[in-house]
């Protein structure tokens, strides 16, 4: 299996790992298929996105996917964000082996999560 050089950079040098603290929302998605799990850590000021974060149990192109949204997501609006698609994650890695396109699904599903979650939030300060 082969990966692009941008796949190899993101999983040798991740951007943006860690659990954020606070965050405005939070992404969890799995594949029990193969057993990556990836959270995802957004904090979110005057509708966009201004910081992202993420944890990653996973292969390399999971953590790769997990590192490259962190960077497409900052600045952008959350409706921006909700249109970020998995090919266009896979796209910004300029690809992923067939075998691993579901590890791009992961990371645009915990985006969408975690706006989600933001979004539960401010409609109920209470929500958890």
């Amino acid at each position: 299996m082969e990966y692009t050089d941008k796949v190899m950079e993101h999983f040798m040098n991740p951007r943006n790992i860690g659990e954020m603290e606070n965050p405005d929302g939070v992404g969890k998605v799995g594949n029990p298929s193969c057993g990556d799990i990836m959270e995802l850590f957004i904090r979110v000021e005057d509708d966009r996105v201004t910081e992202a974060s993420f944890r990653t149990f996973g292969c390399g192109a999971a953590i790769a996917t997990s590192s490259i949204i962190t960077e497409m997501v900052k600045g952008k609006t959350l409706q921006q964000a909700l249109e970020i698609t998995n090919m266009q994650v896979a796209e910004q890695l300029g690809g992923l082996p067939d075998t691993k396109l579901h590890c791009s699904n992961l990371a645009a599903d915990a985006l969408k999560e975690a706006i989600e979650d933001y979004r539960r939030k401010q409609d109920d300060p209470n929500a958890e």
